[in-house]
């Protein structure tokens, strides 16, 4: 029955493009996809391929609002035709390409990639809510997305996220308090990037982590909360007068550039590499302090880039920095792969956040 119905709607699909009148084409279409609807998990793949042919023949000559509709309903089907679902996904009309990339599982992790890394921020907001994307879609979604994408991906509980994308999305909760929340309340989010994201949190976001927290993510964030206050008692301000008048100088003079960081840097100056980063990105010295004495070697990549230091300067101050143990070969190595993965202007949007943030915090200070 469904293959004689679709012999017939074929021939009222030729007199439907023939013909030309959009409202023609848009009730033989709707006329197809009710016949695939009612049949299309009993149907063979060459009769698949059939209504796979006609749809696209009608999509590409209907206006928006049917594509739309099409999409919606086809969206949830796990045997809609192949060829047409790659069509609506493509489409650059969010209304028609929404339902399709969030919900259908006829598009592959290489589409969804593909998209991901050529349409806009509407494309990337719906692909951000599928279930459980992979972390080659997630790392585009990332590196391309902005706040409203990065929210939605951080709450889509069943994505998953390689190390180096969960690093990036940490570095971008700074100044976000809503996302801290989110990434806060995530459990799959490694120990050492909670640690970190705590550690640069408000005192207000940290107390809503609490009180939202189910009890087992609440044991485990008021234990990081107090290993870092006690770390924080214990580690001494240091003062950087002296380091701070050469850096400023050698500012207004024009001689702060990469040379002049490798120097101090081979030099074991770290005072004076402290202070370059933060007069070279405008942070606060106390900012770059705590990535400089940290554990963590991939943040400090983020100021260096966004100062453009070449990689041997930057290898030079990871080797050079206090740490309990010395960073062997292996870590360097993908530091150095990081770094060059990172890009400008990422590395100085990040530095912009930090900025904010700390301008954020000061306010009330200010204002007393």
């Amino acid at each position: 029955m469904a293959q004689q119905a679709s012999q017939s709607i074929i021939a009222e699909l030729e007199d439907a493009v023939r013909d030309g009148t959009s409202a023609k084409r848009v009730q033989t279409l709707r006329q197809v996809t009710d016949l695939f609807l009612n049949d299309g998990d009993r149907l063979n793949d060459e009769q698949v391929k059939v209504f796979d042919d006609v749809l696209c023949l009608l999509v590409a000559r209907v206006e928006t609002r049917a594509r739309a509709e099409l999409s919606k309903r086809l969206a949830p089907l796990d045997y809609a035709p192949f060829e047409v679902i790659q069509h609506l996904a493509w489409d650059d009309d969010i209304s028609v390409a929404g339902d399709v990339l969030t919900h259908s599982s006829r598009l592959s992790n290489d589409a969804l990639r593909e998209i991901a890394s050529s349409k806009g921020q509407d494309h990337l907001f719906a692909i951000s809510a599928r279930e459980n994307l992979p972390p080659s879609v997630t790392d585009v979604i990332i590196d391309r997305g902005e706040d409203k994408v990065i929210r939605r991906l951080a709450k889509n509980a069943s994505a998953q996220f390689s190390d180096n994308g969960y690093s990036s999305i940490v570095a971008r909760a700074e100044g976000d308090d809503e996302l801290v929340e989110i990434l806060g309340l995530r459990i799959d989010i490694p120990a050492k990037l909670l640690r970190d994201l705590l550690q640069r949190a408000k005192d207000t976001v940290r107390a809503r982590l609490l009180s939202i927290a189910s009890p087992r993510a609440r044991e485990e964030i008021s234990q990081v909360l107090n290993d870092i206050a006690q770390e924080e008692a214990a580690a001494p301000r240091r003062n950087y007068g002296i380091a701070e008048e050469l850096v400023k100088l050698m500012k207004q003079l024009n001689e702060l550039d990469d040379a002049a960081v490798y120097k101090f840097a081979e030099e074991g100056k770290l005072d004076e590499v402290t202070v370059a980063l933060a007069v070279l990105n405008d942070m606060p010295i106390a900012m770059i302090e705590r990535l400089m004495l940290g554990l963590r070697s991939d943040l400090i990549l983020i100021p260096c880039r966004s100062a453009r230091l070449n990689w041997p300067t930057v290898e030079t101050i990871l080797r050079k920095r206090p740490l309990p143990l010395p960073l062997d070969n292996a870590t360097l190595e993908i530091a150095q792969r990081d770094y060059r993965r990172l890009s400008l202007e990422t590395a100085q949007r990040t530095v912009r956040f930090w900025q904010l943030h700390n301008r954020i915090e000061k306010q009330p200070m200010a204002a007393g």
